[in-house]
């Protein structure tokens, strides 16, 4: 009886860990550039033979690799990613990657991202713009020109989020690694005046969070009968 009650407890921490991945994707729904977090489980299996009692994992989240929808802003600062890359950004956290394009220039000529942090090129150094001539033309490939003049160019990195990735902020992800710059990649490419929306479907969200509701309280009705059997059981023994 107590193994039973120790799988639904699994059970239950698993759906709760699912539960609130759902709703940080449902609350991210309209954040620009945000990738939608999975979590996989697995069966742990605690002893051997006909005694052998499998168990829920707590776990182990990942990076949903789909799209997002690009919507047309006619912003020159705005830049949507086309293909498998990431844009860098620098941070007190360190590198960060991030497929939100909502950039500007400062004062100073420096592309900087929504939250004020240095975009950087493919060599990992941020990117200088010259003031005095407005916003840059960007090409397929990221390279940006003022008055036809190639000034720098957008860095598109390979990344690979991993298992149990680190966020930063509403869309940015702390590399483990330190990521790769895409070259030579035809498939990839920056599209300027266009953004990624996030690539979270509400509606399949909230489908899932009602599953996992429904789940929670089937596995609370076992453990709740579980424990009234184990009653029962005592009272019964206790009698005799």
């Amino acid at each position: 009886m107590q193994d039973s009650l120790y799988v639904a407890l699994s059970s239950q921490i698993a759906l709760e860990r699912r539960l609130d991945t759902i709703a940080d994707n449902v609350a991210n729904a309209s954040t620009i550039g945000f990738r939608a977090t999975g979590v996989k489980f697995e069966d742990v299996v605690s002893g051997t033979g006909p005694k052998s009692v499998s168990f829920a994992s707590s776990g182990k989240t990942y990076l949903s690799g789909a799209h997002g929808a690009l919507t047309e802003t006619g912003n020159p600062f705005d830049f949507a990613i086309q293909g498998d890359a990431w844009f860098a950004i620098e941070t007190p956290a360190g590198t960060v990657m991030t497929r939100d394009g909502r950039f500007s220039m400062n004062e100073n000529g420096e592309l900087m991202s929504i939250e004020g942090y240095p975009v950087l090129d493919g060599g990992g150094a941020p990117i200088q713009l010259d003031p005095r001539n407005g916003p840059p033309k960007a090409g397929a490939d990221g390279s940006l020109r003022q008055n036809d003049q190639l000034v720098g160019a957008i860095g598109l990195y390979n990344f690979d989020p991993g298992e149990n990735f680190v966020r930063y902020g509403n869309s940015g992800i702390v590399p483990a690694r330190t990521p790769e710059p895409v070259t030579d990649r035809s498939d990839v490419g920056v599209a300027q005046g266009f953004l990624e929306e996030s690539n979270v479907n509400p509606v399949l969200e909230m489908t899932r969070l009602i599953q996992v509701q429904r789940a929670f309280e089937n596995t609370a009705a076992l453990m709740r009968q579980t424990d009234s059997s184990t009653d029962d059981a005592i009272k019964t023994l206790g009698s005799k």
